[in-house]
């Protein structure tokens, strides 16, 4: 084992071994260069790793949310459902790791402390929690945009004597429910999978919903190998489209109000009993116009109440402080069917707040829950989070942290000023979290890859973004966002469930295909809005 004393230096320097990782580490050694990894959990997979609570599963297509970098990993993989789960997923991205040999450059259990950067060598001074140090002269940041986990704010939540799971953070050992009542705090995507899988499994189970909101139907069923062939035959050409819309979803070229409401009508169900995101899609006003989000809205809460049979309880969980698509669209099997169950209880907080967490249970300002075990679905310091755990310093010793006091602040979302050659993947500022996150984040690696070649080439030191790109780039983010219904929900994208993190829309919302060209543009002008040194 090295001693503390010991630097080992690398070309690139990767933080996190999940699919942005993986693919880095993959393609930075096919450019020749010396490459290593480190990830904080046991093994590669990263969200996947971690996300192992009951019901978790991907809300993107299988066939889609895959790599496609390998024609061969392609065809050879063989998905089992439409919508795979937790543990396909994981099969999958340790299938990845072990085809191309990449564990043996990956250190696990072990996290990143600090990344300081020398100007005098142009290197960056790395740091883990085992004391080891790591002089790099690229640093990439494939930290994840879900990866850091936050248990919720409320009173006496230590106090409580029985076990707390936080569905980002699940145990790697089989949780058993049965016979037991279970409490839940959240309705975000991870919670309404895991209410669905729970209800079935536990004696009581009681759903503390903060905010009600919007789930569609995904109707996943087995992946049946006739449709599996003919994906495979003409992937390809399904990748090259997927680069320019993010996901392969049908969209539609006419607004919500140039129909009428029969047709309006006609369509969402149609999209309905097609299910998953692509719902979202059935008109293209529908994300910019509310009085258009409105109908599309109208007609989930009148599902809601068609499927739901207890009038209070729809009510309860029909969302009307936000429209549809504004915070993340959920898709599930069954969730609002769970709310029929005997064994199911809603308990509203916006009209019954929780005023303590007990040893034995919950009070609301209504009622007590005695409980055996409290589930945390309250997500993530999204975007952001992983990298400010990180004592990360600049130019002149400038802390990320300092300059991220008011919000992050990036170019293209793949730089920030004062930090050269520290590469962020699918950070804030990039589409990220509002496409398919593989199709971002293979865009990313062969950006980054592209420029270490050109570094290389040219044979510069470091590149740098530009104070003035950033400023242009921040802007021209927050206008995108302007432009659309995003704003208005309090949701993770700007960061609402953190308390005392800057409100700031933090993805870019504009199709992938925009992203691109605009991060190619800026490429082709000879890296316009980025600095060089010799």
């Amino acid at each position: 084992m090295e001693t503390p004393h010991t630097v080992q230096e690398v070309d690139v320097l990767i933080i996190g071994a999940g699919f942005a990782g993986l693919h880095m580490l993959h393609n930075a050694r096919g450019m020749g260069m010396s490459a290593r990894a480190i990830e904080a959990a046991a093994d590669v997979g990263g969200v996947w790793y971690w996300n192992r609570y009951p019901g978790a599963r991907c809300d993107v297509e299988s066939l889609q949310y895959s790599f496609s970098f390998s024609s061969a990993l392609e065809q050879e993989w063989v998905w089992t459902e439409k919508y795979a789960a937790q543990p396909e997923i994981l099969r999958y991205i340790e299938h990845v790791a072990d085809r191309f040999d990449l564990r043996r450059d990956i250190t696990f259990n072990t996290r990143v402390t600090a990344a300081i950067f020398d100007e005098k060598s142009c290197r960056w001074q790395v740091t883990t929690n085992a004391r080891e140090q790591i002089s790099a002269r690229f640093c990439v940041m494939a930290t994840g945009a879900l990866s850091v986990t936050r248990l919720p704010d409320i009173p006496g939540i230590a106090d409580f004597s029985g076990p707390i799971y936080h569905t980002g953070a699940w145990p790697h050992t089989p949780v058993d429910f049965a016979g037991k009542r279970v409490g839940i705090i959240g309705t975000g995507s991870s919670g309404i999978q895991a209410i669905t899988a729970i209800a079935k499994q536990a004696k009581e189970l009681v759903v503390f919903q903060r905010t009600a909101n919007f789930s569609i139907p995904a109707w996943n069923e087995p992946l049946q190998p006739a449709v599996q062939d003919a994906w495979k035959k003409i992937y390809r050409d399904y990748r090259l489209r997927a680069r320019e819309v993010g996901s392969l979803y049908e969209f539609s070229d006419k607004g919500a109000a140039q129909v009428s409401q029969e047709e309006r009508v006609a369509e969402y169900q149609r999209r309905w009993d097609k299910g998953g995101v692509n719902f979202v899609h059935a008109f293209n006003d529908l994300m910019i116009d509310k009085s258009a989000n409105d109908t599309i809205a109208d007609f989930v809460r009148a599902r809601i109440r068609g499927i739901v049979k207890d009038p209070q309880v729809a009510e309860s969980l029909c969302p009307y402080d936000h429209p549809l698509g504004a915070k993340r669209i959920c898709v599930d099997t069954g969730y609002y069917e769970s709310f029929n169950r005997d064994n199911v209880t809603l308990v509203d907080l916006k009209s019954t707040p929780i005023t303590a967490v007990e040893a034995n249970g919950v009070s609301t300002s209504e009622a007590s829950f005695e409980l055996d075990a409290l589930v945390c679905a309250t997500g993530y310091d999204a975007l952001t989070g992983a990298l400010l755990n990180i004592d990360i310093r600049g130019v002149g010793g400038q802390q990320l942290q300092q300059k991220w006091a008011d919000g992050p602040r990036t170019y293209l979302g793949l730089m920030t000023a004062g930090f050269p050659n520290m590469f962020i993947v699918t950070g804030a500022g990039s589409p990220s979290v509002l496409v398919n996150m593989v199709v971002g984040i293979e865009h990313h690696v062969e950006w980054i890859c592209d420029c270490l070649s050109h570094l290389q080439k040219q044979q510069l030191a470091s590149i740098d973004a530009t104070l003035e790109a950033e400023d242009n780039w921040v802007g021209h983010v927050n206008a995108a966002a302007d432009r659309t219904l995003l704003p208005l929900a309090n949701s993770w994208f700007i960061g609402a469930n953190i308390p005392g993190k800057p409100r700031v829309f933090m993805p870019y919302v504009a199709r992938i295909g925009v992203y691109r060209k605009e991060c190619q543009d800026i490429v082709d002008k000879g890296y316009e809005g980025f600095t060089f040194a010799p």
